[in-house]
């Protein structure tokens, strides 16, 4: 048996541990489709998940062994935005935790209701039905899932509410307690260099860090936690169709960190040529004089900041447009495989219908967790660049404090005055009676 026949009897028993089988009658166009879904797709997310894995814990391991860079600690402000921010914000991660986690049973209501109206309550013809021991004809049937569907609307939507509102809650102390701490610190730099660089970091720089304090660990756990239900609610309609779902997901995690790397570099920039601006304002304004060739430099980076906002325009569309025509790919797999399944009967048709309906709510969480992704890195450049901001403010106050504090070579006479000082006041007498 040849290598590519035991290949097609792997694809062959991989589709039938799935529950679906070929036959004489199976399209060919079918066969390419099974190939991708059940072994090409799977093979290559378990790679790139397993690459990632690895690479996490290598870096973890790394981060772990290095030592702190950090001279001495900044007062109120931990080595990692993580640590950070459990540190003052631990008992209010732990309820939003746990609100998130409630919204769960009432996600997949509303996926499953859908399915459950236009199968039993539209397209069936066993009415009167009983319910809870009362005979229901087929309207009020309909009417009574619907009113179900509405209440899992409602409670759904209302648990969102209250966990957005907390959130907001979260954020706005954290980032006050965040700036308070930053203010703190920078009163206490007796470099007076970095008084200018301080009013972009209080006004741009630590705003997006308040705002990821609060989805720090409930943005991946609602939306991780939403994907894996509808991913879970879409394997009990036809598990081929639920493996079609993640067709593309090993090629947006391959894709789309790369390019965001690139995004953070220029993020990166483009603090770095905010600060320099306001370093030539603030000098501008301390020589209480505007001149012709203070314009220059300051036009030079204008120039430059236009420059930069301009590659990373570009490239975040270009991410998002790469992000949408990847989510696009997988209604063409539900539309032509799932329709073969429903004329064949394997699937109904309010199956199906749920199932596109899951997907659209499938890629939604998708989205969220790769712009929490850019938002975790981009957060993370910030709040590296304040504590190096800081970090060199006490190098360069230590090493002022070092140079004057450095003995100085002193005569015999004067060391012996610092010892005793009875012999400065005779010698003084002395020179006052010749």
């Amino acid at each position: 048996m040849s290598l590519l026949d035991r290949y097609h009897l792997l694809v062959h028993d991989v589709a039938a541990a799935f529950g679906y089988d070929y036959n004489d009658v199976t399209p060919d166009w079918v066969h390419p489709f099974i190939h991708l879904i059940l072994v090409l797709a799977p093979a290559l997310l378990i790679t790139v998940g397993s690459y990632l894995a690895i690479r996490g814990i290598l870096k973890l391991w790394k981060y772990r062994s290095t030592p702190a860079i950090h001279p001495e600690p900044i007062r109120g402000l931990e080595g990692s935005l993580f640590s950070t921010v459990l540190r003052y914000s631990r008992r209010q991660q732990a309820l939003m935790i746990v609100v998130s986690l409630i919204a769960m049973p009432f996600l997949y209501l509303t996926l499953e209701l859908p399915k459950q109206i236009v199968n039993n309550a539209l397209d069936s013809d066993r009415f009167p039905i009983v319910v809870l021991g009362r005979d229901l004809d087929q309207v009020v049937f309909l009417i009574l899932l619907c009113g179900l569907y509405l209440l899992a609307i409602i409670l759904n939507g209302l648990n969102k509410y209250d966990l957005n509102v907390f959130k907001g809650y979260v954020a706005e102390r954290f980032l006050r307690r965040f700036r308070l701490l930053v203010y703190r610190q920078w009163r206490s730099d007796p470099d007076s260099r970095n008084q200018s660089e301080i009013v972009p970091i209080l006004a741009q720089e630590v705003e997006p860090i308040g705002g990821f304090a609060a989805d720090v660990l409930t943005l991946p756990i609602l939306q991780g936690g939403t994907l894996l239900t509808i991913l879970f609610f879409m394997f009990v309609q036809d598990p081929v169709l639920g493996a079609a779902a993640l067709t593309v997901l090993p090629i947006q995690l391959v894709l789309l960190p790369k390019l965001q790397r690139r995004v953070n570099a220029l993020s990166r920039t483009r603090i770095k040529e905010v600060r320099q601006l306001g370093r030539q304002l603030s000098d501008q304004l301390r020589q209480r004089q505007v001149n012709s060739a203070g314009l220059l430099p300051v036009s030079a980076s204008f120039r430059e900041l236009e420059h930069v906002r301009r590659k990373i325009f570009r490239l975040k569309f270009f991410i998002k447009a790469l992000n949408n025509f990847l989510t696009a790919l997988t209604p063409f797999l539900f539309y032509s495989l799932g329709g073969y399944f429903v004329i064949e009967g394997r699937i109904t048709l309010g199956a199906l219908v749920a199932v596109l309906a899951a997907h659209k709510d499938f890629s939604a969480p998708l989205k969220e967790l790769f712009s929490y992704y850019q938002t975790l890195e981009d957060t993370r450049i910030r709040y590296q660049e304040i504590t190096t901001f800081f970090t060199g403010s006490i190098q360069r106050s230590g090493k002022a404090q070092a140079d004057n504090h450095k003995p100085e070579e002193v005569s015999e006479f004067e060391e012996a005055t610092l010892r005793y000082p009875a012999l400065s006041v005779k010698r003084q007498g002395a020179i006052a009676t010749s």
